[in-house]
């Protein structure tokens, strides 16, 4: 559940953040919010549609590969996880100045209303998109739907709010400290799928997970409160094995190395293009 409530919080406070600068770079045009309310209903739709196909796919695959399935669909959470990370550490500045952008040009007659619909609804579907593939991996992981969707429906709640309270500037807190923090706890989410990944190819006789490394389950049990939320955050197993420790510190070092390369590569580019002019 907190997993869900972290990652759909960062989602939806991403598309919150969009919309509100769509919104304050076309303020006092007249129809402008009626257009961007169409685009989030749009993006939504689009959202809607892909949790359909979500469902689909794994009601069909039910009882037969399942941890094959399960696998599967947490691998590719692990990537976009990575790739999110990695995309927003450097370009997330840029997004926020494509979106006033288009504002901008919408004001000065340059694009027409509708173009607020498709930027905002292209927005909203991609983040909505994410968050049913997130949570469809939350609920492999976690063997059920309830916690995932609970946790999602108070991180879209928060989200909300939070986002609306940075629009009305009611929210002091500058937005890249709380993208910062998020950035950290979703590599650490990420890092936990993937070794849980391993354990449902494991049970499927692809890999075998190899020896147990340690076993803390008497200082702090996996099943207790403390230990429940452990896993959740960062993906602690009180008796790892050695797959798991290899696919967890594997996955860490490929997104904390990714964004430490992608962010030095965009101030360089940066610098030299400040350079040039």
């Amino acid at each position: 559940m907190i997993a869900a409530l972290i990652i759909t919080f960062r989602e939806v406070l991403e598309a919150a953040l969009i919309i509100g600068v769509v919104l304050a770079a076309t303020r006092g045009i007249p129809k402008a919010r009626y257009w961007v309310a169409v685009g989030i209903l749009g993006g939504v739709t689009g959202a809607v549609i892909v949790a359909q196909f979500a469902g689909a796919i794994s009601d069909s695959v039910s009882g037969f590969g399942q941890e094959i399935f399960n696998a599967s669909v947490l691998l590719l959470a692990v990537l976009m996880l990575a790739w999110h990370n990695v995309w927003m550490s450097t370009h997330g500045k840029q997004m926020a100045a494509e979106m006033r952008n288009v504002g901008d040009e919408v004001r000065a007659g340059g694009r027409p209303l509708y173009a607020l619909a498709i930027v905002v609804g292209l927005a909203v579907m991609r983040e909505g998109s994410e968050i049913v593939l997130f949570l469809y991996g939350l609920a492999a992981a976690d063997g059920g739907l309830t916690n995932a969707v609970t946790g999602g429906a108070a991180g879209l709640a928060i989200g909300i709010v939070v986002g609306a309270a940075l629009y009305f500037g009611l929210l002091r807190i500058p937005s890249r400290y709380l993208f910062q923090v998020t950035a950290w706890l979703i590599a650490f989410l990420a890092a936990g799928m993937a070794a849980q990944a391993m354990v449902f190819l494991s049970a499927a006789d692809l890999v075998k997970l190899g020896p147990q490394l340690w076993d803390s389950s008497s200082l702090l049990s996996q099943n207790n409160i403390p230990g429940q939320i452990l896993h959740t955050l960062i993906g602690y197993v009180d008796r790892p094995r050695a797959l798991q420790g290899v696919a967890y510190l594997g996955t860490l070092a490929l997104i904390f190395g990714a964004m430490h390369f992608m962010s030095r590569r965009h101030r360089h580019t940066t610098t030299a293009a400040s350079a040039r002019h």
